[in-house]
């Protein structure tokens, strides 16, 4: 029991100043090749611990490896940028404009609904209103709204507002959903008026529909 206790200390600490080799980054910030590097630190620290007949030089020279291929990585990166490309990837453009690239969605396999999610989480609701939202290297999402939504808001005017209401999904990959659309107190008649609009004819040919926070309805074509 001693040599267990013991050995785990010192994995500890092993494991703990490889980690600190690394640099200093939050979890969400690991780019592919870190967290790849990680995933295995852990589990060569565990194995000395799983078996006492594993010698601790097992462990501490495939981490000591890595640290210096997570060096190198870092380095190479930083000295080029198709290192850092091939590494790491390069930023998305998943929203240009005020419209989804239905391409770059499938190319990085996200679903509509989580993109959704992720832009009301960032206190986004009216994607019209986003110039660009880019999926960085990290994972995380960036959004750069419009211009002329950038000035001076409402509240710093001191002009009286109403509570916007949340946006709610008509159309979603060409499917009605008729539940949202009685949410709302209105008809299949309503929504194909809203699509004649948009000169669109058949709501097959719609990739997302959205009554928005502000009562405008929200058409794109796939």
């Amino acid at each position: 029991m001693t040599i267990l206790i013991v050995r785990t200390v010192i994995l500890y600490f092993m494991a703990l100043v490889v980690i600190r080799l690394m640099g200093k980054r939050q979890i969400g910030q690991l780019q592919p090749f870190e967290i790849v590097i990680t995933v295995m630190i852990s589990d060569l620290a565990a194995m000395p611990m799983q078996d006492n007949r594993i010698p601790l030089a097992f462990s501490a020279i495939p981490m000591i490896v890595l640290v210096i291929l997570q060096i190198l990585s870092s380095t190479a990166q930083l000295k080029s940028e198709k290192a850092r490309e091939l590494l790491s990837g390069k930023p998305t453009i998943i929203i240009e404009h005020g419209r989804i690239d239905m391409d770059a969605l499938k190319e990085e396999r996200i679903n509509i609904n989580d993109l959704l999610e992720e832009l009301r989480l960032k206190n986004f609701y009216n994607i019209k209103e986003i110039e660009y939202a880019i999926l960085e290297t990290s994972g995380q999402l960036s959004i750069i709204p419009k211009t002329n939504l950038t000035f001076a808001t409402k509240e710093d005017l001191k002009i009286p507002t109403t509570q916007d209401s949340l946006p709610i999904t008509l159309i979603l990959d060409g499917k009605i959903n008729t539940f949202n659309l009685n949410l709302i107190n209105k008809d299949l008649e309503w929504l194909a008026g809203q699509l004649k609009r948009n000169n669109v004819t058949k709501p097959k040919d719609v990739y997302l529909a959205i009554l928005d926070s502000n009562g405008d309805f929200y058409c794109q074509t796939k």
